[in-house]
């Protein structure tokens, strides 16, 4: 199979898509065509102003005015675009760099790397279909704001694209030797960080850390986005009653330590964590470098309960996790096939739960709302989950990017026999090319 991804840039405009890809074409009506829904309609939808301003029977739409783009969708499943929300960019991609798994340090950490960094992680991530993403981001440690500051600016450059919210990571807040971290922190707020985070069990004092990152947030009106194993039913019993007190909500994650407290502790657990409204992310790929251990959290135990849970990317290829991909639809087929979640509600986690958490707009393929939409190549749910391969990003009611994958076998007796898609344009100004693999050539 060979694949042709537009990832690293937005796709240039072409005369099907018209105004739609460029950035003075914001408020340009679209018509996404002949798009199925995943409760088996085939429908048309008009996009303009951000937002979706029609949804009707396949060919009964047109552009109001009579001009505007179209995108023929036969062939995809049209969905609400997936969120990341817990995103690592400032590390992300450096699993190249470093020495080994032990060798973080040597790994480039200058403005100018984390920005650039950060960019291409966030333009990958769009390509798999988030349109929005949370970036936790380390403050302090001698290097002062200057990486959320780089992370900044590549929010800035991506505008249009994605929407990036950067949550400020000190280490230490507690006690004289988190006065620099109080301080950051603080200022970290001034500078822009949409979101209060860290990791409370790396300080000595867990509960202290989350009492000082809560009112800060209060005072601020910031959410609260924390790192915890969750394997401390007494941290956790205290932060949830903590939380009442942030109205912008509190998020926490990886919480993969849950697995291991006794059934009735981790219910207890997730009860009051239910109670106070706390979200959780979970990470089906493998974690961050922030959490001391490996796995994912109890899903279906935490949903039982009332908990609202997320599902995340984690690590992006660097040395905690070298293979970590950041893809949302993977996070969803990990839940669904390895911790028995329910498609719907595994691809839920990547989308309405994880924009829910995120303090994002929900998005439905309803008129009215935001024009956020991720179309894939399949016909149903649990296909596009199992083979997720060529995709289609709306942004803003915008095409910014697309995804295209054509898979090959060779012209025998035997290929013959194999089940085939038929052929069928992306766009009608590019047609299916026969090419090298002639007539036993399909898209993905």
């Amino acid at each position: 199979m060979s694949a042709d991804s537009k990832q690293p840039r937005q796709p240039p405009p072409s005369p099907d898509e018209g105004r739609a890809a460029t950035g003075a074409a914001a408020s340009a009506s679209l018509l996404l065509r002949n798009a199925r829904l995943t409760d088996g309609r085939t429908v048309d939808v008009r996009l303009s102003g951000g937002r979706i301003e029609a949804v009707g029977t396949a060919g009964s739409l047109g552009h109001t005015g009579g001009a505007g783009a179209r995108v023929d969708l036969a062939g995809y499943l049209l969905l609400p675009a997936p969120a990341e929300p817990h995103a690592h960019p400032d590390t992300a991609l450096t699993a190249d760099l470093a020495d080994g798994p032990a060798a973080p340090g040597s790994v480039p950490y200058g403005a100018e790397e984390i920005q650039r960094r950060a960019t291409e992680a966030a333009l990958l991530q769009l390509g798999h279909g988030a349109t929005a993403l949370r970036a936790h981001v380390r403050i302090g440690d001698g290097r002062g704001l200057g990486p959320l500051e780089a992370v900044l600016q590549a929010r800035n450059s991506l505008r249009g694209l994605t929407d990036l919210a950067a949550v400020a990571v000190p280490r230490l807040l507690t006690g004289t030797a988190g006065a620099d971290g109080r301080a950051l922190l603080w200022d970290a707020v001034a500078t822009g960080a949409s979101v209060l985070g860290g990791r409370p069990e790396l300080d000595p004092d867990p509960n202290g850390y989350v009492e000082l990152v809560l009112a800060l947030a209060a005072e601020h009106g910031r959410p609260v986005d924390l790192h915890t194993d969750g394997n401390d039913p007494a941290f956790l019993a205290r932060l949830a009653a903590m939380a009442a007190g942030v109205r912008a909500g509190v998020t926490i994650g990886p919480c993969a330590g849950l697995v291991r407290l006794s059934g009735e502790r981790a219910r207890r657990t997730a009860d009051r964590l239910a109670a106070a409204g706390v979200n959780v992310v979970c990470l089906p790929q493998g974690g961050c470098a922030a959490a001391g251990t490996r796995g994912t959290a109890p899903v279906r135990l935490l949903r039982a309960a009332g908990v609202r849970v997320a599902a995340g990317g984690g690590a992006l290829r660097d040395v905690c996790n070298p293979v970590g991909r950041g893809d949302p639809l993977e996070a969803a087929y990990l839940l669904a096939s390895l911790d028995g979640v329910a498609e719907r509600a595994a691809y839920g986690a990547v989308s309405a739960d994880a924009r829910a958490a995120m303090g994002l707009a929900e998005v439905r393929v309803e008129a009215g709302f935001p024009a956020e939409l991720l179309a894939v190549r399949g016909a149903r749910l649990a296909g596009v989950l199992s083979q997720a391969y060529s995709r289609i990003v709306v942004h803003r009611g915008r095409v910014v990017a697309r995804t295209s994958a054509v898979r090959e076998y060779r012209d025998s007796a035997a290929a013959l026999d194999l089940p085939r898609q038929a052929a069928r344009p992306e766009r009608p100004d590019r047609p299916d090319s026969t090419g090298p693999g002639g007539p036993g050539a399909v898209r993905s």
